[in-house]
């Protein structure tokens, strides 16, 4: 579903740019590179430009610097990707948290969150060990946790929501670019 928010038009679009905000397993990455490529434009993975820039995968990160470590890594490649135009910008499930990167992000384009169930995000995240938040006994407790204290915020940050449980990545492309035909 696509929903306008209670935002005014004229906060609506800043930039050409194209942000994709959501839990893990919502399916930012996959949309992202799909809506980059039926645009014609750059598409970005947060998490890939941080193991780029590190040399390491996203756990390895975790395992040396924490969270906290992460979260001070992620909001730099972030505000550093928000100065770019004419992008698809794909954020990790946790990028929301800080309120200067929520403001980032809304300032530099439009804010999708692709929104999915407890339910749907266990199912798409199961077979992923790239997931340190999910290396646990109960999966489904962390998620449903996480999701309480991050809803308020991606709901926040975002213009627009699309629910993708049971949905196709062709769908929700599809979703998006109603809304950039608009622009």
């Amino acid at each position: 579903m696509l929903r306008t928010p209670k935002f005014e038009s004229t906060q609506l679009v800043k930039t050409k740019n194209f942000i994709l905000i959501g839990a893990m397993g919502a399916g930012k990455s996959t949309v992202g590179r799909r809506l980059a490529k039926r645009l014609r434009i750059q598409f970005y993975d947060s998490d890939k430009i941080m193991e780029e820039r590190t040399g390491v995968n996203i756990p390895t990160v975790f395992e040396y610097e924490g969270e906290s470590g992460f979260r001070a890594r992620e909001e730099k490649i972030i505000s550093d990707l928000c100065q770019l135009e004419d992008i698809v910008l794909a954020t990790g499930g946790g990028a929301i948290l800080s309120k200067n990167t929520r403001k980032k992000l809304s300032a530099a384009g439009t804010v999708f969150y692709l929104k999915a169930s407890v339910g749907t995000l266990l199912n798409r995240t199961k077979n992923d060990a790239n997931r340190p938040l999910l290396k646990t006994n109960n999966r489904r407790q962390v998620v449903s946790a996480l999701l309480k204290k991050r809803e308020p915020l991606y709901q926040e940050a975002a213009n627009y929501i699309i629910t993708t449980d049971r949905r196709t990545t062709n769908w929700t492309v599809n979703q998006i670019i109603k809304y950039v035909e608009q622009i």
